[in-house]
Parts: C-alpha cells; structure tokens; sequence
C-alpha cells in the first residue's frame, strides 16, 4: 500500500488532463515559431548521456545557428513527424486553457515574476539553452508532476542559469539572445547592480528590491561573473549548479490567463542540488535554508512515492562527485531533518 504523502497533494485528474493539454499546444507553438519561417533541418545531440533535439540553420554570415527545441521525448518526436511530413498542428486557445489550469488548481507565478520570465522567453533565452532554477521551477514542476506542494511557494527572486563558457553543458551553445535589453526594456525598473571594482553585475534589482533577477552559471577557474557576449548578459559562476543543469527539461509556466514554455531542471537533480546548496549556505541565509529544506522535502517525499529511481539516479550521480559533494549534502541533510526527520532519515538511506 502506497504510504500518504503530507508536503504535496495531487492535482485533479481534470487539473492534469488540462495542464498536459496546455503543456502539448504551447510546446507545438513554439516549436511553430522555431522552424516555420528557418530554412534548416533538425539535429540530434547526445549530451551527458540523454538526447536532445534542435534546429540548425545557417546564418548571413555562414554561420551555423542552433535553436533549442527540447529533450527528446514522444511529443518532440511527433512534431518533428508533423513538420517533416507538411502537417501543422492543431493549436488551441491557450488563453482559456491557461485559465482553466489556474481555476482547477495548478500553480501559477506572481504576474511580476513571470512578465520578467516571459520577457527573456521571447527574447529567446530558453532557446539558447536557459534553465530556470529556484522557486519559480519549484512551482512549476509540480504542475508537471501532477502535485500542488503545501509550501516552499512564496520567493520575491527571480533565478535563472545558463551554462555559459562551459559548452560541454551548453544544448545550443552557438545561439544568440539580448538580455541585458530584454530585462531593461520592460520598465519595470529592472537594472543590473553596480561594483566599482567589477561594474555590472550579474544581478538585476528594481529601486525598491520588490523583484531581484540572477543570472547564474555553472563555476569555472574564477568565480567572478563575467560578460557571456552570446546572450549579452554577465553571468555569476555558483558552485554545484552543473548539477542541475545537466538535465533539463521543459514545462509550461503559468500566471493567470499566460503561459510560457521554459527548461527546468530534473525534479530529483532540482532537489539534490538544493540539499548541497543548503549545506553550502552561512547562517546569516536561515531564512532562505528552511524554505529550500521544505522544497528539498517536498521533492524527495514525491521521489520517494513515486519516483525512486530517478531519485537513487541522482543521488548516486551526486554521491560520486567527490568528498566535497559528499560533505555538503550531509550538512544539507541536517537541515531537512529539522523539517521533516522521517523523509532525512529515508533520504539519507538513498543516498548511502
């Protein structure tokens, strides 16, 4: 008998059978978007072991450009059958299909928050390779997952990451994006901060710090931020974040009536890569560690019911990247067992 799960409660069949609807139309639109008017072909990339498909065109420069079209998957497959074979598909109003998630249940972003994510979107950040992070991926996985998390929603930072000088993680390293204009050019005030020593920085802060935008990258040999010319934009190297930007995948984002295709990490890396953040993290960011722990929780108790063998995946991946990785989750463990000492105990078991 399946245990009962308390951090994350499941959607409606109706919630699920709208939000894989929704999911379907708005990866078939931008997928539209990508190819329709591009002369090119598509092309298949195997990167760290999974598949993922992109379209390559050649530029007025004789450059060849990719743009990202997503994982490899039974939807991917049938829209590169539809376009191969002159079908387009069918497209529904998504408007109303959005608002249905929403009135069922799914989960959706503060309208701030996702005018500033939809903004990079149609700038074509996600295309580039982009992942969204932090609690906005949060949310949206669960609407993936077919589950509503009792906590861990609320955040007024907007997270980003790309994987930047570090091409081997990159799935469409050579294409280009604006978004140092794509972020000033909404008026909201949205301006990156400054250091005398550095310049510009990687972070964007309205005047009243009521939104914070970061843009993060896998680390380096410097852990300065640096100007990443491709999409215009500095990025700041965290540590650990290749973890979660070595496999992606896509969901829809929700706010109201609005919906936006963006790269999320794996639900189970998403969770592990936070345990060792939290075990990274100083004191001083107490507040930011009982939200992850909660997160982290809520991630490993679905992990745990429904999905253990991506969960042991994961944790096996992490557990062999060294001591450092191996002291960090430990720490990070400590957290979630003030949260939740069942699920640390039953966590600590996957990861040993």
């Amino acid at each position: 008998m399946r245990a009962a799960a308390h951090l994350f409660t499941d959607l409606s069949p109706s919630a699920q059978t709208n939000f894989a609807e929704l999911f379907e139309q708005v990866q078939a639109a931008a997928f539209e978007r990508s190819v329709r008017d591009l002369p090119g072909s598509f092309n298949k990339k195997v990167i760290k072991g999974r598949e993922y498909w992109y379209w390559q065109v050649r530029d007025l420069q004789g450059v060849n450009r990719q743009v990202y079209l997503g994982p490899d998957d039974e939807r991917l497959q049938k829209l590169v059958r539809m376009h191969r074979d002159g079908t387009p598909p069918q497209t529904a109003d998504m408007a109303s299909l959005a608002g249905a998630c929403a009135a069922l249940g799914c989960a959706t972003v503060l309208p701030q928050h996702f005018e500033v994510i939809n903004r990079m979107a149609e700038h074509g950040f996600f295309r580039a390779g982009g992942v969204l992070i932090g609690t906005h991926a949060f949310i949206a996985s669960g609407n993936m997952l077919g589950v509503r998390w009792r906590s861990g929603l609320r955040t007024n930072d907007v997270d980003v990451a790309h994987a930047g000088k570090n091409v081997s993680l990159a799935l469409a390293e050579n294409a280009k994006a604006d978004m140092h204009d794509a972020i000033t050019s909404l008026e909201m005030g949205l301006l990156p901060q400054q250091s005398l020593a550095t310049g510009a920085g990687a972070t964007y802060i309205t005047a009243r710090k009521d939104i914070r935008l970061d843009l993060l990258t896998a680390p380096g040999r410097k852990n300065d931020a640096y100007l990443y010319k491709p999409l215009n934009v500095r990025l700041q190297p965290l540590k650990f974040m290749e973890f979660s930007l070595e496999h992606t995948t896509q969901t829809a984002l929700l706010s109201g009536e609005q919906v936006a295709l963006v790269n999320v990490p794996s639900p189970m890396r998403y969770a592990l890569h936070k345990l060792v953040i939290m075990g990274e993290r100083e004191e001083a960011f107490r507040t930011k560690i009982q939200k992850d722990a909660g997160q982290v929780a809520a991630m490993v108790e679905y992990g745990l019911l429904r999905s253990s063998s991506a969960l042991k995946a994961a944790a096996d991946d992490l557990m062999s990247r060294g001591p450092g990785w191996r002291k960090r989750a430990m720490e990070g463990l400590k957290y979630v067992a003030e949260y939740d000492p069942q699920i640390a105990k039953q966590l600590e078991a996957v990861l040993h």
